[in-house]
């Protein structure tokens, strides 16, 4: 596939190589090619520097990872994007989103021309994408959204990242809920002492 990755800093940045490494095309939008997080992320395979709507415009799917306020307008700077596989991996941490909105799924969705537009990546941290394994097992993901086609892709997407399962927990009424799933994560690993290695499996009898 062919990937537009917006935001290169950790989450994006861990899932670009992931991707990378697995054969897909990746398109780094910046705003600025000479300044910008992630300058390593070039050294990957398959892996090119473009302008944000450069790279929306040669992707077919788009990962946006970048800081929660700034949602509308990152989504607002995709261009075109009718048709396209929008995966939003942001969180609102603190109380710092998108105005007017309780997710940023919301925000992007109601900001862009995309009606594919799905709730992923959202639930863990990036140490966790880079290094999905634990013991013998791998971690699982969840992914939210009224787009089939969306999240068909984005359950391959986790398992190309590594990830053993990726759940489909509903329509776009549970962006909320992944919101939610990951400041449980968080409160664990951060607020809690528990630290950044510890992760989600689902098991079943």
């Amino acid at each position: 596939m062919k990937i537009a990755i917006i935001g290169t800093g950790n989450v994006g940045g861990a899932l670009a190589t992931k991707w990378a490494h697995t054969g897909h095309e990746i398109n780094l939008g910046v705003r600025n090619k000479e300044q910008f997080k992630g300058k390593a992320l070039l050294s990957n395979p398959n892996t090119n520097l473009l302008g944000i709507l450069e790279a929306v415009e040669a992707s077919e799917v788009i990962l946006l990872a970048t800081p929660a306020m700034h949602a509308i307008e990152v989504a607002k700077s995709l261009g075109n994007t009718e048709n396209k596989i929008v995966i939003d991996s942001m969180n609102i941490i603190m109380g710092k989103g998108p105005e007017g909105f309780s997710t940023t799924s919301d925000a992007v969705l109601a900001h862009t021309g995309s009606k594919h537009i799905v709730k992923c990546f959202n639930t863990t941290g990036f140490n966790n994408m880079m290094n999905t394994e634990y013991g013998n097992q791998k971690l699982d993901l969840f992914v939210a959204g009224d787009s089939e086609k969306g999240k068909s892709v984005a359950i391959q997407l986790a398992n190309d990242a590594g990830f053993e399962n990726c759940f489909d927990i509903g329509g776009n009424d549970k962006f909320g809920m992944m919101e939610q799933f990951a400041w449980f994560w968080i409160n664990l690993a951060l607020f809690q002492g528990q630290g950044r290695d510890i992760g989600f499996k689902l098991l079943k009898r």
